[in-house]
């Protein structure tokens, strides 16, 4: 879709975002936002931020593609279920498994999976993302906590907001560490140089990262580290790791790919939240992929 508008005088003083929701009310604030940033929606010929006050006159000028309305369809898709009640499901992420569909990935995810295994999900985040209350990227492997029904899904996420729930990980990251343990806290923005990446920022939102050494492969400048979130940004994980200039191993977004390897070696090994029925603090913990396990025995 192509085309352009003026700023009339109802629309005077509102955000730029606002405006074009009024207008294609067809597409999410969201969605408008990220046209904004890709440059798909122009400002006087310029780009802008989504924020941006418009003024009577200016000049609208947008072009993007349409979305084709998708759905998640159940599929058989591999991936171990670690517990399961009426309200929710812990499930252990396989790595190279993408959590819900999207534009680029529109089937063969773990909500597909989900699916075709659990008769009921949570509806608030709606068809595309039924049960999601967090994510882990495409090729982070570990523990999530899913939703079955609106009244768990709420309390979970309330627990993320809170940081009561907690979620802690395994890396293996590049280089020896010159602090056994500290705390990253940072703010995380989308990259300007690079729109499929994130990177810190004096602005954004903020995000904070505990770690702690576990073990030094010294000949092989390779260190084992346990680490858990206060705030869960995307890729916030990785993004902190390439700040201390210690990149997961294989991660080839933010460090560099390893042939042995199909992406990075992060495992989110332990997840504690409250039960939203039962109150009960639940700990749920798995082991490290064979993968990540065979690839550390070659270090020793």
């Amino acid at each position: 879709m192509k085309g352009e508008f003026l700023i009339e005088m109802g629309e005077a003083g509102k955000r730029l975002d606002v405006v074009f929701n009024e207008r294609f009310s067809q597409l999410t604030r969201s969605h408008i936002k990220k046209l904004i940033e890709e440059g798909s929606i122009l400002l006087n010929s310029s780009q802008c931020k989504a924020g941006e006050k418009v003024r009577v006159g200016d000049r609208v000028a947008y072009s993007y593609e349409e979305n084709k309305p998708l759905s998640a369809e159940a599929e058989d898709i591999d991936f171990d279920i670690v517990y399961e009640d009426k309200d929710l499901i812990v499930v252990n992420k396989p790595q190279g498994l993408v959590v819900h569909p999207c534009a680029s990935t529109k089937s063969g995810t773990l909500v597909n999976g989900l699916l075709y295994k659990i008769k009921d999900l949570s509806g608030i985040n709606g068809v595309l993302r039924p049960g999601i209350v967090h994510r882990l990227d495409k090729n982070t492997s570990g523990l999530m906590v899913v939703a079955k029904n609106d009244f768990a899904h709420l309390s979970l996420a309330k627990q993320i907001k809170d940081k009561t729930c907690k979620r802690n990980y395994i890396a293996l990251c590049e280089g020896v560490f010159g602090k056994t343990e500290g705390k990253i806290e940072t703010f995380i923005e989308r990259s300007k140089s690079d729109r499929k990446k994130m990177a810190v920022s004096d602005k954004g939102k903020k995000a904070v990262t505990n770690y702690k050494v576990i073990k030094v492969y010294p000949n092989s400048k390779k260190s084992l580290v346990e680490i858990s979130l206060e705030t869960g940004r995307t890729h916030q994980i990785r993004v902190h790791c390439k700040m201390m200039n210690h990149p997961i191993v294989g991660d080839d977004v933010y460090g560099k790919a390893d042939k042995k390897l199909k992406g990075q070696l992060l495992h989110s090994y332990k997840i504690t939240f409250v039960h939203p029925r039962t109150s009960q603090e639940m700990t749920f913990e798995v082991d490290l992929p064979d993968y990540f396990k065979d690839y550390i025995k070659d270090l020793k």
